[in-house]
C-alpha cells in the first residue's frame, strides 16, 4: 500500500473531519502521496482546554504508532498542536502542527498576523506557542469568537463572529494577514478572505501544504 499523509482530526467530532478533507482536496495531487483525513474516536468532542489538549496528544500519539508503517507524514489537525513534540521524537516522518504551520505560512504574506480563536480560554495556550516560536514581535492580536467546536456548526452565527474578530484585528491591532485559530473553521476562509480584504490562512492546508512539499522532495 502506497504511504499516506495523515491529517489527524484528534476530536472525536467527524463533521470536522469532513470540513478538513473538503479543505485539502485541491492538495491531492496525480500521482501524489494519499492525503488521508482521519477522526479519533476516543479523542474529546471538541480540544477547547488544557485538559483536552493533554488527552488529545496521547490519542494522537498512539494513532501514530499504529500507522507508522505506511505514513509519509502525520499532520495534527488541531490549532493547539497537540502532542506535535512527541511526535516528532517518536517517528521518523514529517510531522507537522497547523497552529505552528499556520503562523509560519501567515509571516510569509505580512509583516503582522492576527489571530482568530474560538473561546478567550484558548488565547492564553496560543500565546505560550507564539512565545516558544519566537514570534511575538509580529502578532497583531488575537480575538475569541465564544464559540466552541461544536457551535461552528451554526454557519450563519460563527461567520459573523469570525467577520467581525477580522476587521478588528485588520482596524484595530493593523493585522496584515489573518490565521484562522481552529480546524472546525476550514469552510470559512474564502468568505472571511473576502469579508476583510486580507489573505486568510486555513491553518490545516497550510500543514498538508508544507507536508507535500517535504514528502515530495524527500526533506
Amino acid at each position: 500500500m502506497p504511504k499516506a499523509i495523515y491529517v489527524i482530526n484528534p476530536n472525536s467530532n467527524a463533521a470536522v473531519t469532513a470540513e478538513l478533507d473538503a479543505a485539502v482536496a485541491p492538495l491531492r495531487l496525480a500521482g501524489g502521496p494519499e492525503i488521508r483525513c482521519v477522526t479519533l474516536a476516543d479523542g474529546p468532542p471538541g480540544v477547547e482546554s488544557q485538559q483536552d489538549v493533554d488527552r488529545a496528544a496521547l490519542a494522537v500519539h498512539a494513532f501514530a504508532q499504529a500507522h507508522r508503517d505506511d505514513a509519509a507524514a502525520f499532520v495534527v489537525a488541531c490549532f493547539s498542536d497537540p502532542g506535535l513534540q512527541l511526535l516528532r521524537e517518536s517517528v521518523r516522518v514529517p510531522a507537522l502542527g497547523i497552529s505552528e504551520s499556520g503562523v509560519l505560512t501567515a509571516l510569509s504574506m505580512g509583516q503582522t498576523f492576527g489571530v482568530i480563536a474560538i473561546l478567550p480560554r484558548s488565547i492564553p495556550r496560543h500565546l505560550r506557542n507564539w512565545g516558544a516560536m519566537g514570534v511575538t514581535q509580529r502578532l497583531a492580536g488575537e480575538f475569541a469568537i465564544g464559540r466552541g467546536v461544536s457551535q461552528l456548526a451554526d454557519r450563519e452565527a460563527t461567520l459573523a463572529a469570525m467577520c467581525d474578530a477580522g476587521r478588528r484585528l485588520r482596524d484595530e491591532r493593523g493585522a496584515q494577514v489573518l490565521v484562522m485559530g481552529c480546524a472546525g473553521m476550514a469552510p470559512f476562509r474564502g468568505p472571511l478572505q473576502e469579508a476583510t480584504g486580507l489573505p486568510v490562512v486555513e491553518p490545516t492546508q497550510a500543514a498538508v501544504a508544507m507536508a507535500l512539499g517535504r514528502v515530495q522532495l524527500g526533506w
